[in-house]
């Protein structure tokens, strides 16, 4: 679906409530986005179900504020940054609900290989920023500006994280004997 067909569903969902064209802008980015959510969640897939699904949901309930001054991705993982940001601001005010997600990685670490074990234990060693703005650029494919679009900051502080993030990757990934070309 190019850019101009998904200002079509859009414009469709806007202004006749097409729920049925929403859809398809579902189906395009249900994987991405709950992607994106494994990575953050540690590959907790009942959470990052949620989490896509609230989403989506806020999406469908916004959908009349895109202007299509971006790409309609780069809106909806803005909205997808905003939901996991709400999601740690709501785990944060709960501390009964516990902030380290490594126990949850070993859970489910019997059904996940070793490199994607790796991956996401060095993953855990960013910061929240950095590790979002690595997941969007390199798991996602987005732009640094779009990137930078979706977390709400300025370009080069988006660089930034990226820049951080992937040497912090380098350094982890190296020392864990890994064969790690030079970024």
């Amino acid at each position: 679906m190019a850019g101009s067909e998904e200002v079509f569903w859009v414009t469709q969902c806007v202004f006749f409530g097409r729920r049925e064209a929403f859809d398809c802008l579902v189906r395009k980015y249900q994987s991405s986005i709950r992607r994106f959510f494994l990575h953050q969640t540690y590959g907790d897939a009942a959470m990052s179900d949620d989490l896509a699904q609230e989403t989506f949901i806020k999406a469908w309930l916004n959908i009349g504020s895109f202007k299509a001054m971006s790409k309609f991705s780069t809106w909806l993982y803005r909205i997808a940054y905003n939901v996991w940001y709400d999601h740690c601001y709501r785990k944060s005010a709960h501390p009964s609900c516990g902030l380290d997600q490594a126990e949850q990685c070993q859970d489910i670490g019997n059904t996940l290989v070793d490199e994607a074990m790796d991956l996401h234990e060095a993953c855990k060693r960013l910061r929240e920023e950095e590790r979002t703005a690595v997941l969007l650029a390199f798991m996602e494919g987005l732009s640094h500006s779009q990137v930078a679009e979706a977390m709400g900051c300025p370009l080069g502080t988006a660089k930034s994280h990226i820049a951080r993030g992937k040497e912090k990757l380098y350094v982890y990934l190296q020392k864990s004997a890994y064969d790690v070309k030079g970024s």
